[in-house]
C-alpha cells in the first residue's frame, strides 16, 4: 500500500490524486499505487475544532484529520495481496496468476491448496511430500473426538434419543476452536508473539494440521448427526475421496470405496471454493489473526463468519427456493413476483462478479457428471427452467443478475445426499485453505499491525450522569416495546423463568 510521501508530490505528475480541503483551502497531493491511495493521506486534511466542543470533547475528532467512511467495505482495501485476482466484469478468477478454469480442468485440490499458501505449483517430489504429510495429519485427540461426539442435542431436549440434530456447521466451529487447546506450541500467547515468524516449521506443520484435520472434523459432524461412531481416515485415498469415505463408510470399512466420480466431482468443488479475494470470512481470518492469536481460533472465528445465510449459507437457500417454485410452470410467476420485489432471487448475481461467475461454468459440468453417477434430480428441471428464463428476460440482464456459483452447488450437494444444513460444511472445508493462505501472507507481511478501524461517532454529546430515581421511565407498548426488550425478561421473571 502506498504512503505519503513526506514532502509534497508535483501536481503535475499523472500518478497522483490531488485534493482540496473547501473548510480551509488547504490542498494536498495523494500518490496513486496499483489504482490506490492511502487512505491515512487525509489526516492532513484537518478541520476546525467546533466552536461548543472547544471547552469540552471534539466528539467529530476534527483535530485528527479527515476519515474515509466506507460501511460495509464497499471499496476499502486494507490489505495488498499476490493470492487470487477478479475481475469482476469480465467474469475473470484466477489464483496466483493461474486461471480457475486451468486449475478445475488440470489440478486437484490439495495441489490448488499449495499454490495458494506457498504461491507456486509444487514440483513432483514438492507435492508428494505435501500430499503424504496433510493426508497423515488427518486423524483427530480421542479428548476432541469427545467433545464432538458431546454436541448431539438441539430440540426436543434430552432424553429424547432421537435428538442429534446440532446445526454441522456449529460442530465444525466448536471443533476448532476447542483444537487450538490441543496443540499449546503452535499459541503465540504461550510460545511469544513472533512464533511463526522466526519458526516456519511450526508455522507449515500446523497448516498441514489444519488442512488434514478439516475434512475429518466434518465428516466427524456429519456422523455424530446421523448417530454414527466416527470412521478413522485413509491416508491412501485424495483428500475429497477420504472425506466421502469418513462420511459413508459402515462397520465394513475395509471394504468401502467411494465412487470415484463423485470423489472427483468433489475434488472439483472444492478448487472451485478454495479462495475468493478478500471475501467476508477471508477478512474476518485477517483481522482476527492480526491479533496474533493462533490459526485455530483464526479459523473457528472465519468459519463462523461463512455460517451466515448471507455468505455460505447462499446455496441453501437455492434449495429452498427451488424447492418452493416446485415445478417448470410456476417459474414465470415465480420471476415476476421477484421483479415485483414480493419474492428474493437466490443463485443469480454477484457482489464482484458484474458479467458471470466464471466457477458457474465449471460447476454446471461438475452437475451432470454427478446427476449422471446419482440419477437423476427433480429439481435440475425447475432449477434449468429459471436459469434460462432470468437470462432471456431483458429486466434480469440489464441488472447483470447471472447464475453464480452456489446455484448449481446446492443442487449438486442435494444428489449427493448431504442435508441442507451441511452445505456451508462443504464450504468450509476447502476454504480452510484460502484463510491459510491469506493469515500466512499477513504474518509475514512487512511491519504488520493488528487491524483497528475507526469508526465515526455519531451518539451523544457529553452528558451529565443522571441518578436511577430522577431518570423518566421507558414507554412500555404491547410487552414488546421498551429498551433492549427489557419488559420480555421482566415477565420471565415474574414467573420464576432462568434468564
Amino acid at each position: 500500500m502506498a504512503v505519503l510521501p513526506s514532502s509534497p508530490l508535483p501536481p503535475t505528475d499523472k500518478n497522483t490524486l490531488t485534493v482540496t480541503d473547501n473548510r480551509t483551502g488547504k490542498t494536498i497531493t495523494i500518490p496513486i499505487t496499483h489504482n490506490s491511495i492511502p487512505a491515512i493521506a487525509f489526516k492532513a486534511l484537518k478541520g476546525e475544532v467546533p466552536e461548543e466542543a472547544k471547552d469540552g470533547v471534539d466528539t467529530d475528532d476534527t483535530a485528527n484529520g479527515i476519515r474515509v467512511f466506507d460501511p460495509a467495505f464497499l471499496n476499502t482495501a486494507a490489505i495488498s495481496s499476490k493470492i487470487t485476482f477478479i475481475d469482476g466484469d469480465k467474469g475473470f478468477l484466477m489464483h496466483r496468476g493461474y486461471p480457475i478454469e486451468q486449475l478445475a480442468e488440470k489440478s486437484d485440490f490439495l495441489e490448488t491448496a499449495y499454490l495458494l499458501i506457498y504461491g507456486e505449483l509444487p514440483s513432483k517430489s514438492q507435492s508428494e511430500i505435501w500430499k503424504f504429510e496433510v493426508m497423515h495429519h488427518t486423524e483427530i485427540a480421542d479428548d476432541l473426538a469427545k467433545v464432538i461426539g458431546s454436541m448431539r442435542y438441539g430440540l426436543p431436549p434430552p432424553p429424547v434419543p432421537s435428538a442429534y440434530d446440532s446445526h454441522p456447521m456449529s460442530v465444525f466451529i466448536s471443533a476448532f476452536a476447542a483444537m487450538g487447546a490441543f496443540a499449546p506450541e503452535a499459541n503465540p500467547a504461550l510460545q511469544g508473539r513472533n512464533l511463526y515468524i522466526q519458526d516456519k516449521a511450526i508455522m507449515n506443520k500446523n497448516i498441514i494440521r489444519i488442512i488434514g484435520k478439516s475434512a475429518t472434523v466434518a465428516a466427524a459432524s456429519m456422523r455424530v448427526r446421523m448417530n454414527r461412531p466416527f470412521i478413522a481416515p485413509r491416508s491412501d485415498m485424495s483428500f475429497a475421496e477420504n472425506m466421502l469415505y469418513m462420511m459413508d463408510a459402515t462397520s465394513d470399512a475395509e471394504n468401502y470405496k467411494p465412487d470415484p466420480r463423485l470423489a472427483e466431482a468433489l475434488e472439483t468443488l472444492f478448487i472451485l471454493h478454495a479462495d475468493h479475494e478478500m471475501n467476508c470470512s477471508t477478512a474476518t481470518m485477517t483481522h482476527v489473526g492480526s491479533s496474533l492469536v493462533d490459526p485455530y481460533s483464526a479459523v473457528a472465528a472465519a468459519a463462523a463468519a461463512l455460517y451466515g445465510p448471507l455468505h455460505g449459507g447462499a446455496n441453501e437457500a437455492v434449495i429452498r427456493m427451488i424447492e418452493r417454485i416446485g415445478t417448470v410452470d410456476k417459474v414465470p410467476a415465480f420471476l415476476s413476483a421477484v421483479k415485483a420485489k414480493k419474492e428474493l432471487l437466490f443463485g443469480f448475481g454477484h457482489r464482484v462478479y458484474r458479467n458471470t461467475d466464471p466457477r458457474s461454468k465449471i460447476i454446471r459440468q461438475v452437475a451432470e457428471t454427478v446427476f449422471a453417477a446419482c440419477g437423476h434430480e427433480p429439481l435440475i428441471e425447475v432449477a434449468t427452467a429459471l436459469k434460462d428464463a432470468a437470462l432471456a428476460d431483458p429486466w434480469f440482464v440489464e441488472k447483470k443478475l447471472y447464475p453464480n456459483v452456489d446455484y448449481w452447488s446446492g443442487l449438486i450437494y442435494r444428489s449427493l445426499g448431504f442435508p441442507l444444513d451441511f452445505f456451508p460444511v462443504l464450504f468450509a472445508v476447502p476454504r480452510v485453505a484460502g484463510w491459510l493462505a491469506h493469515w500466512k501472507q499477513a504474518i509475514e507481511a512487512p511491519n504488520p499491525k493488528i487491524w483497528r478501524p475507526r469508526q465515526i461517532y455519531v451518539g451523544e454529546k457529553v452528558r451529565d450522569y443522571v441518578p436511577v430515581e430522577e431518570r423518566e421511565e421507558w414507554e412500555i407498548k404491547d410487552g414488546r416495546e421498551g429498551i433492549m426488550g427489557l419488559p420480555h425478561y421482566q415477565s420471565r421473571r415474574r414467573l420464576g423463568a432462568k434468564l
